[in-house]
């Protein structure tokens, strides 16, 4: 089948709102093995999203006829080595090519992927880890023996609820290679203007909930009066 024909196709699913990894797998159902490459898919994504409306495929005024060269390939690299948190859009800009030449660089050429980190209360040494697989182990084993076991707990937990929007696992996604460790970030962050949330749930939901007044001190006499 002609690449025109496949473009067409990939108009029409871009305007019904599909993306590009959902497209890629449709042509991929239709075409065979002679579906657009991945790069092309999603270069003409892009192009459809950016609001091209021609299926033809003309050459853009300043650019190269390709792109990924191996000098082009390389200045990624490097960029994305200086700032793991540059988006593709930032990348872009800063290159001068399409954003499906930056998408198809970063995928197929670097191996990589954007890869969210991973929130975490705090990091745990390998004592307090060892120490809560002791207690889930024993929570489960009495689970086990008494099919009410879950119905009878009541937990409790407090958060602090801040005034402002924090930094998203999106904003702070980073690339990486399959063989990279996943990123982590601690998720203390100061601030003034926040307040502490107490919440009590069981299996069934949040039973009661209540704002910590300023100032107020959390402790075992405090909690006894909310209980």
């Amino acid at each position: 089948m002609s690449q025109f024909e496949q473009c067409a196709n990939i108009k029409f699913m871009c305007s019904l709102g599909k993306s590009a990894s959902e497209m890629l797998s449709v042509l991929q159902q239709v075409y065979g093995d002679t579906t657009l490459k991945k790069s092309a898919v999603y270069d003409w994504f892009f192009r459809f999203k950016n609001g091209q409306e021609t299926l033809e495929d003309d050459q853009r005024s300043g650019r190269p006829s390709t792109s990924r060269t191996a000098k082009m390939i390389e200045k990624v690299r490097q960029l994305i080595q200086c700032d793991r948190r540059m988006t593709i859009v930032e990348l872009e800009q800063e290159v001068g090519i399409s954003h499906g030449s930056i998408h198809a660089i970063c995928s197929d050429d670097l191996k990589m992927r954007h890869v969210s980190v991973k929130f975490v209360p705090r990091q745990l040494t390998t004592d307090r880890m060892e120490c809560r697989m002791m207690v889930a182990a024993d929570l489960f084993e009495k689970s086990m023996q008494d099919p009410t076991f879950l119905i009878k707990i009541v937990m409790g937990d407090e958060s602090w609820v801040f005034a402002y929007d924090l930094e998203t696992k999106v904003h702070s996604a980073e690339w990486h290679t399959t063989s990279s460790p996943r990123p982590k970030k601690s998720c203390l962050v100061k601030s003034k203007e926040k307040v502490m949330l107490i919440a009590f749930f069981d299996i069934d939901g949040v039973v009661h909930h209540e704002f910590v007044p300023p100032g107020q001190t959390v402790n075992g006499h405090f909690y006894m009066q909310v209980l």
